[in-house]
This record gives structure tokens, sequence and C-alpha cells, in this order.
């Protein structure tokens, strides 16, 4: 590129350009030779520099910014091409606005900044115009840069009507090219790229690619375009539909307020909402009706709708509490239970007083099929309530209780609102099954979301996050159910009053046998009670040899079976023309082997004969007392001692707590000190594939070592339970009335038992506590002379 001399001045279209020229920085504008520009100029800087070119010659050089939100570019923020223009129109158009049109003259290099403040000036080369020979190759380039043109206008791109025809005249490719760029929308970088073009073939090949992707975005906006028209299109046609019918239904003289939304509207008015409940419902209905009915949005308002129209927001079943009533319902549902019955009928006399359901949760404990949740539906029946369970068994998702965000597709309330929207009144008995098998992961705390709802303080204002406005929960009487308690978190335990569920005593569960569950599953196999009958005898056996439980569901999958073969021998023989027999059946203990097959568990009683080291102890389970026998053994060694029989920690640490008691006390049991360092001492629990825990065999344990040591037979007609200490002190343990149970069935006649658990007495049937004799002891001292024999 020559470069002229510096005092050389150079004319073009009778024009003079100087060396030096003041500089205006543009934002996204690029201004290209022998082409009128309009630009508004905002800037101090620019404005100072266009008077200073209006004042001498109107000639500056424009020159494009890099980044057009610069608001002060400095040197570097210029590109070093630009274009040397004669301002030929000034336009003021507002206070320190002006709308300048300049024709550009020459391209020029910024060769340096001769001038910063307060307008730049700039010292320039001009570049040698862009020219050349039309070849094959010039042609083809122009012939493909005007069908890429073509094709731009007709996808829309806004080239006005004189351009356009002088733009497909046009022979000189270099012009071409300038007044396409001007034409089209390009961004600055591509502008800029097609001006510093050093040759005609780059500059038309840049051109060609700025058009093929001007073409893909005008392809891609027409596609867009066209969808929106479709869609505007049908909503309009909507609208239009909509205002005829509206202009028909008021010449006809029908009120468009009998229409769809207008019923809705009535039905948040009569549901009895809070007043800010019923100004966001009638929100969110106003919304679906300005709403067209293709939105997706449209489903989810209705459902949302539906949901908060159908809540009973005051719809109550009448809460008429009669106690003599309830205590008669409770009785004839469910025998025995008398504690249970008398704290809940406790616990409704209050209710009636106050008038509302207030006060601590009601939580009932005890094992699988002790009745808890029938005694739930057994006082919504006595209340005069609607009744629903709620199982929370696996329940891992804080969403099931409190509900999921509307912005979720398929979003659903909480189960506590679906359970009161199910049963359509406010104040039902609500049971939460199996509150303590809900666990916790990722997604949150199922019982931290129960706090509010079971806390009488917060429930007036239950929030459901679907619902999004509080609902009263506080007529809803809450009962849970659980099978133990350890795993309840503590502050939802604080919020519970707990009911104890024992299981049932064999002469319990007999009555329940004969006055429940015989008479159910007749009805339930279709026989008669009058042809079919079961012995107690029978109904005896079956519970002590058939079924091993604290509830009664064994029990009833045994007379169900019982029933179902009975059933199949009447039908078997009957046919369309024979009619079903009536013959009577009678079920006796004998039969229980064709009907349930050999005996699942036998009877723990005591030994045949006092022995040494063996004695009778007793346990608890969940299935009830057991009698549980504990055995010791010396043989010769070094004084170890061996404990089997899959005891755990606790139980272990008693069995070491007993061995020291006795070897502290030798003397005075008239024990050889020397016996203890040359023999190991064994003791074994039997069933040892059973665990075994609990620190209530510390009597059984130190009676068998202390009698394999005396030589000492314990008497086996006396069972006893405690915890012993070092000291040989005896302490209060749990589990009495079923204990004394197992003790009782396994013909036991003499009971030892802490002192501190005669108490515990009173809860021990009659006919049970009249058949034995209790011994109440403190010190082990005491027990020793009671269970070994002379």
């Amino acid at each position: 590129m020559a470069k002229l001399p510096r005092q050389q001045i150079r004319t073009i279209l009778g024009e003079r350009i100087n060396e030096e020229l003041p500089l205006i920085a543009l934002r996204d504008t690029v201004v290209f030779p022998q082409i009128g520009t309009p630009i508004i100029i905002k800037r101090p800087k620019s404005l100072q520099a266009v008077d200073f070119a209006i004042h001498h010659g109107r000639t500056a050089v424009f020159v494009a910014q890099k980044r057009k939100e610069i608001e002060h570019p400095k040197p570097d923020d210029l590109y070093q091409i630009g274009t040397a223009s004669k301002i030929r129109e000034v336009i003021k158009i507002s206070k320190g606005a002006l709308r300048v049109v300049v024709e550009g003259v020459e391209r020029v290099k910024i060769k340096e900044f001769t001038q910063i403040e307060p307008f730049m000036k700039a010292k320039i080369e001009i570049l040698p115009r862009i020219s050349g020979p039309r070849t094959e190759q010039t042609e083809a380039l122009m012939y493909s840069i005007l069908n890429q043109f073509k094709e731009c206008v007709t996808l829309g791109a806004g080239v006005p009507l004189d351009a356009l025809f002088i733009i497909l005249n046009i022979k000189d490719p270099s012009k071409l090219a300038d007044l396409v760029v001007f034409n089209m929308n390009f961004k600055v970088k591509d502008a800029q790229n097609i001006l510093e073009a050093t040759n005609i073939k780059d500059k038309l090949e840049r051109l060609s690619q700025a058009l093929l992707e001007q073409v893909k975005i005008l392809r891609m906006a027409k596609q867009i375009r066209t969808e929106t028209d479709r869609k505007l299109t049908k909503m309009q046609k909507e609208v239009f539909l909509r205002e005829q019918l509206h202009s028909i239904e008021k010449e006809l003289g029908i009120s468009s307020e009998k229409g769809e939304t207008a019923e809705s509207r009535k039905k948040i008015k009569e549901a009895g909402m809070p007043k800010e409940t019923e100004e966001k419902t009638l929100k969110e209905l106003s919304r679906l009706e300005r709403m067209p009915s293709f939105s997706p949005e449209v489903s989810y308002i209705r459902t949302y709708l539906d949901w908060i129209i159908n809540l009973p927001w005051k719809k109550k079943s009448p809460n008429n509490i009669d106690i003599r009533q309830a205590e008669k319902i409770l009785d004839k549902d469910h025998y025995g239970l008398k504690k249970v019955k008398e704290r809940i009928i406790e616990y409704l006399a209050v209710q009636k007083l106050v008038g509302k359901i207030k006060g601590p949760i009601l939580c009932f404990v005890g094992p699988p099929g002790t009745g808890k949740t029938s005694v739930g539906q057994s006082i919504a029946r006595a209340l005069g309530r609607k009744f629903f369970r709620m199982s929370l068994g696996g329940i891992r998702d804080e969403a099931e209780i409190r509900g999921h965000r509307r912005t979720y597709v398929g979003a659903l309330p909480g189960r506590i609102i679906q359970g009161i929207n199910t049963v359509g009144t406010k104040n039902p008995v609500f049971m939460l099954d199996e509150i303590d098998k809900v666990g916790k992961d990722f997604r949150g705390d199922p019982s931290a979301a129960l706090l509010e709802a079971l806390d009488p303080e917060q429930n007036f204002s239950f929030s459901d996050h679907y619902l999004e406005v509080p609902f009263d929960l506080s007529d809803v009487m809450f009962i849970t159910t659980a099978n133990i308690l350890d795993t309840v978190p503590p502050a939802l335990r604080d919020r519970m009053e707990v009911i104890e569920f024992p299981g049932y005593t064999e002469e319990e569960k007999f009555h329940i046998a004969k006055g429940f569950l015989i008479p159910k599953q007749l009805k339930i196999h279709g026989l008669d009670g009058k042809n079919i009958r079961i012995t107690d005898a029978c109904i005896k056996k079956i519970i002590r040899e058939y079924t091993r439980e604290a509830g009664v569901r064994d029990l009833e999958r045994a007379l169900s079976s019982i029933f179902r073969k009975i059933a199949k021998k009447i039908t078997e023989n009957s046919t369309s023309k024979k009619p079903v027999s009536r013959k009577k059946y009678l079920v006796k203990p004998g039969d229980l082997h064709k009907f349930l097959g050999p005996a699942k568990y036998h009877l723990a009683i005591t030994e045949k004969k006092d022995e040494i080291g063996v004695t009778t102890g007793l346990a608890w389970t969940q299935a009830g007392g057991e009698i549980m026998l504990v055995e010791a053994t010396l043989m010769p060694g070094k004084g170890k001692i061996t404990l089997t029989g899959h005891m755990g920690k606790v139980m272990q640490e008693s069995a070491l707590a007993a061995f020291s008691y006795i070897k502290s006390r030798s003397k005075k049991l008239g024990i050889d000190k020397k016996i203890f360092s040359s023999f190991d001492i064994h003791i074994h629990v039997p069933s040892g594939a059973i665990p075994k825990d609990g620190p209530s065999a510390g009597v059984a344990m130190t009676c068998s070592i202390a009698s394999v040591f005396t030589k000492r037979p314990v008497n086996r007609k006396i069972a006893m339970t405690g915890e012993i200490t070092l000291r040989g002190r005896i302490l209060e343990i749990g589990g009495v009335k079923e204990k004394v149970l197992a003790a009782h069935r396994g013909r036991v006649k003499t009971i030892i038992l802490p002192k501190d658990n005669e108490k515990d007495l009173e809860d021990i049937p009659k006919n049970v506590h009249k058949d034995l004799k209790f011994i109440f002891v403190e010190h082990m001292d005491e027990a020793l002379k009671k269970a070994l024999r002379q």
C-alpha cells in the first residue's frame, strides 16, 4: 500500500482531506465511502468534534467502537480503519443531541492520536480505493450476493424500494458491496470486516458470508413469526366468537352470569372461606377468565379452583358427645382394654365440657393386632363423625404431608388436605397410622411437617404448599398409632399423649374370639352359626398352641382357615339340583390337627423336678410373657465365665454382676473361695437362636450361680424376675402383667418379684391373682432363702 507524502493533499470528487482530522466514535454504525449516512450524536466529545469540523472544512473521521456499551471510548476501544467523511447536514433534534448526515469520502487508517481531550483528533493515512477488473470469479460472487440479497428481501429485510432498484442495477462490485451493507442490518463487527477488505474478491467473499448468516436469521425469524401469527389468529378468532356470544346472549336476555365462570364465582361465595382466601380465589378465577382456552395454564388453574372450592370450609358433623353411648360402643366393639377405654372416655368428657377439641393429640402405642386402628373407628362412631385413616408407613417426602408447589406438573395438595376433602367435613376423626415408621431423606423430613398439623396452638392455620392459603385443622380430632415410640422424634412425641395398648391375655383372647372373631368370620364365610360351633377348649388350644402374638390377627387367621375348610366340605357335594347341606359341625380340640396341621408352639412349663443350677425365669416379649429357664454348670478350669444363648449386652452385664455378687457373699453362702479359681462357670439360656436382652433376668441368673456353687437345687415351682445390683439390691422391672400370666400358664404357683413392683398387681386379672402366691423382695439374700432348697 503506497503512502502519500506528509504535505500532499489529495483531491477526491472536488473535496480536500487534510492529514489531521477530528475523530468521532460511533457505537453501532459503520460509514462507507460515497454513501450518505444519518447519525445521531449525543456524547459531549462527539458534539465538540462535530462543531470543530463544521468550522474547519466540515471534514471528520468516523470510526466504529469495538464494544458499543463503552460510554467514553479510548483509542484502544476503536477500530483502526474508519472513513473520512463530509458533514453535509446538521439538525438539532433536542437539547444536547444532533442529527448529522455525513457522506463518506475515503477509507482511512489511523496512524496516531494527536488529541484526546476535549475531543479526539488523529493523523490519518488514506487507503487506496478497492477496485479491479470484473473477472468471471467477480461476476459469480456478484450474482451470488444479489441472489442472497433478494432472498433477504423476500424473507422480510426492510430495504427501501429506490435502494433496491439501484442495487439490482449497479455494475461496480465495490459500490454494490457498500450499498448492500448499508441497507442490511449487519452487526458492526461484520460491517467493519467488509470495510477493512484489501481487494475486491476478499470484500465480496466477506459480504457473501455475512449475507449467508443474515439469511439463516431471517429464515428462523420468519418461522417464529408464522407460528406466532397462527396462534394469534386462533386467539383473535376466539375473542371474536366470545364477543359474538356475549352479544347474542344480551339480545336474547340471557345473563352471562349463568356461564361456567359465574357458577364458580357463586360456589366461591357460598363455600364459607375466610375473607383473604376468598379474595385470592376470586383473583385466580379472574385470571382464568382472561386466559385463552388453549393456554396450558388453564387446566392447572381449574384444578386448583376445584380443590379450593370443594374443601369443607364450614361444613361440620354435629358435635354430639354422649358419654354413655360412647362407653356402650367401645364395650361393644372391643373386649378388655379397660384403662384405654377409661382414658378415651375421660378425653371425650373434657371435649364435651369445652365444646371443642383442644388438648394433646392421642397416640395409641402397642404391638400389632391389639386394636389401635379399630378403637379409632369406634371413637368416630361414638362421636357421630366421619373417619379417615392415613397410613404414614414408608413416607419419606415432606410434600406427601404439605403438598407440592403449583409450579410442578401434576401438583396436588398433601395427604392431610386430601383426607379432609375425601370425608367432606372439617371435623373428622383423622387417624395417622404407623407414625413410628416415617422416614426422611433428601426430599425432607415428613415428621417435621406433621409438627404444625398436630400442634393445637398452630393448626388453626395449617399451610399447604399447593393451596397457598391457611386451612383450619383445629376442629379435627387427630389420633396417631405406633408400635414403638423410640423412632418417633422427641418434638413430635411431646405433642402427643401416649395411651399404651398392652398385649391381650389368654383370657382376653378367648373372649375376643367368642364374642367378636367367630361371629365375624362366620358371616364372612357365609356360614350359619347355629349349625357350626367351636368348643371353648378348642379355642384355648388354638390360642396356646397355634398362635403366639400380643394381638389377635393370627388367631383370626386360624379361625378363618377352619371355616374355609368347613365351607369347602359343605359345598363340595352340592349341585344345582342338590341343595347345600345343613349338617351340623362341632369343632373339638382333636380336630385341630386336620384343620390347622400340627401345633406350632408348645407351652413352656417348669421342670419335672428340682435341679441344681436350673432356675425358672420370666421374660417379656412383644407376643406376651414367656417362661425362660436359666442354666448354670461348673467345670474344671481357672475361674472363667462363659455366657451363651444369644444374650444381649445388658443381659451379659447382669450375669457378670450376679457372679460378682455371689463371690462377694461366698462366706455367708458357705462357698469355699478356692473353687472360684479352680472351676469355670458356664451360664446358658435355652432357645439360643432367639435374641434376648434386658436386666430382669439378674435374679434368676444369681440363683442359678448360687445353686451350682452351693450344690443346693432350685425350687422349680418358684418363678422369679428382677434386676440385681452388685450390692444385691433388687430393682423394679417392667412387663409384670405379661410375666405373671406366663407363669400362670406354665403352672407356677409362686413368683418372686421386686418390692417396687407390688403396685403392678392391680393390672393382674382376679382369677390369675387368686391362683398365685407373690413374694416381694428387696435384697438378693431374701430371694435365695426362698428359692434354694436346704
